[in-house]
């Protein structure tokens, strides 16, 4: 058994933490703000540094000395993008680097998104990643709320899916949860309830004592004990610390943290007319420069290719009621051409659709020559690998008929598998799928195939020769 010594029982003894326990039943320390939880969960971090990879979500910057002294990765998000910080959460786990995820130096709502998308990417590591790792999380509160607060719904909900899945699905992944929280009433039950150990500090409120003599099965009565724990003592109950609920006296720790708490320090004696002379001295303003004139912004090339063809016309009238439909050939070829550009299989709809606006206007087209939803279409088409002639017949129509029903963004994965069950081919592999989602991230992909399931489209099947895949009610089925 690996076990270290997480601080003294009552009666002077070392009480230990079984670490291959807790790594398969995962740990909720709960304490009021002052009762120890961040010395606590340094200690644990410190004993555990050399035996398992680690990953803490910081949102104070407590936990960045680590570095110094263990050799922790430390991550500010400040300059990090949503997608950076989904693929180091990947490339975390390949590489089994101990992490500090710093959100000390961005809002709220920033710090909900950085630790979702992190978490996120490191839950949707491949398979051969799945190397244990401790994944603590500091402030729990903020990252999985019982309501939505200040921060947007669409924030809220990336963040508590990510501490869910953590907490939920994670140890299958070798992900092992360790979430501090000041109030338990103010954690999403779904996450807390996934702990199996626990670590009880000093509280004062009648709900957050009440629940947590809940969780260590102690009678109500005695939920007032609580009140009366010192600043880093905690009571233990879980497979991986006690059988029975048993007080704690948590040890000491190696590194500190930057911020320090508050300390008396004796005035230093000032008249008050000094004081009066320091703290009322006059502000110089100054007269801001006046502001130089703004020219407006050039236009774009759409819209002086509008004004090109708007000045044409009224310099040469067109021959009146003459109207001239686009050819749908000279429209394929347009869609082709930007499906082929560089990048494309990742720009986002609007850009290749801007994109596509521009070569028809370039060749004398109106820019509304096809509207976004046919656009779509044409563009799932032609990435699916279907040419012109073979897009009009009736087998093709039905295809499009049920993507149609779908969301936009898997319109592509599926008519992708469409296309390839009526040539009878085999099934895409991930990164074709993820091609055709727009994402570099391969399990990403694989979920879209049981979306379509559920939204009974396709019956997925697994063979010992691969992946199988048939199209509900068309009767095509993939090799």
């Amino acid at each position: 058994m690996t076990s270290i010594v997480l601080g003294q029982g009552r009666d002077g003894s070392d009480t230990c933490i079984d670490l291959p326990e807790l790594l398969a039943t995962r740990l909720l320390v709960q304490g009021n703000s002052g009762s120890g939880k961040s010395h606590l969960l340094r200690r644990l971090l410190e004993q555990t540094a050399t035996l398992v990879q680690q990953v803490m979500i910081d949102p104070e910057g407590d936990f960045v000395t680590l570095a110094d002294h263990y050799g922790h990765l430390v991550i500010d998000v400040e300059d990090q993008s949503e997608a950076s910080l989904r693929a180091a959460g990947e490339r975390v786990r390949a590489h089994r680097a101990s992490v500090v995820l710093n959100l000390e130096q961005v809002e709220a709502e920033m710090q909900l998104r950085a630790a979702g998308a992190f978490l996120n990417g490191m839950f949707e590591a491949p398979r051969a990643h799945w190397y244990p790792a401790l994944v603590v999380v500091d402030e729990a509160q903020l990252f999985a709320p019982v309501a939505s607060g200040d921060t947007s719904d669409e924030a809220r909900r990336l963040s508590l899916g990510a501490m869910t899945n953590l907490m939920c699905r994670g140890r299958k992944r070798g992900l092992a949860g360790v979430i501090a929280t000041q109030r338990l009433a103010k954690l999403a039950k779904n996450v807390a309830a996934e702990a199996s150990n626990f670590l009880m500090g000093r509280t004062f409120l009648d709900i957050d004592m009440a629940r947590a003599a809940d969780l260590l099965g102690m009678e109500r009565r005695a939920a007032e004990s609580f009140r009366d724990l010192a600043r880093g003592q905690f009571m233990a109950l879980g497979p991986a610390l006690s059988r029975r609920p048993k007080l704690v006296a948590i040890g000491p720790v190696t590194t500190a943290s930057h911020a320090t708490g508050p300390v008396l320090v004796p005035l230093e004696p000032v008249s008050a007319e000094d004081l009066r002379d320091i703290i009322l001295e006059p502000v110089h303003e100054f007269t801001p420069r006046a502001r130089r004139e703004t020219r407006p912004p050039p236009p774009d090339l759409l819209a002086q290719l509008d004004a090109y063809g708007a000045e044409r016309e009224a310099e040469e009238p067109a021959p009146a009621a003459i109207s001239v439909e686009a050819d749908p050939d000279q429209l394929w070829s347009l869609v082709a051409e930007v499906v082929a550009g560089d990048g494309s299989d990742y720009k986002p709809l609007a850009t290749l659709y801007q994109d596509f606006q521009l070569r028809a206007r370039i060749q004398g087209l109106s820019r509304n020559v096809l509207e976004l939803g046919s656009f779509n279409r044409m563009l799932a088409t032609i990435r699916a690998g279907m040419d012109r002639e073979r897009s009009e017949s009736e087998q093709w129509k039905q295809a499009q008929t049920v993507a149609a029903t779908l969301p936009e963004d898997v319109q592509g994965v599926f008519l992708l598998l469409a296309r390839t069950a009526l040539d009878a081919e085999t099934c895409p592999d991930d990164d074709a799928l993820a091609r055709a989602y727009g994402t570099h991230s391969l399990g990403r992909a694989r979920r879209q195939l049981n979306y379509l399931e559920e939204r009974e489209v396709i019956v997925l099947q697994d063979t010992p020769l691969g992946r199988r895949v048939a199209i509900v009610g068309l009767g095509w089925q993939t090799a």
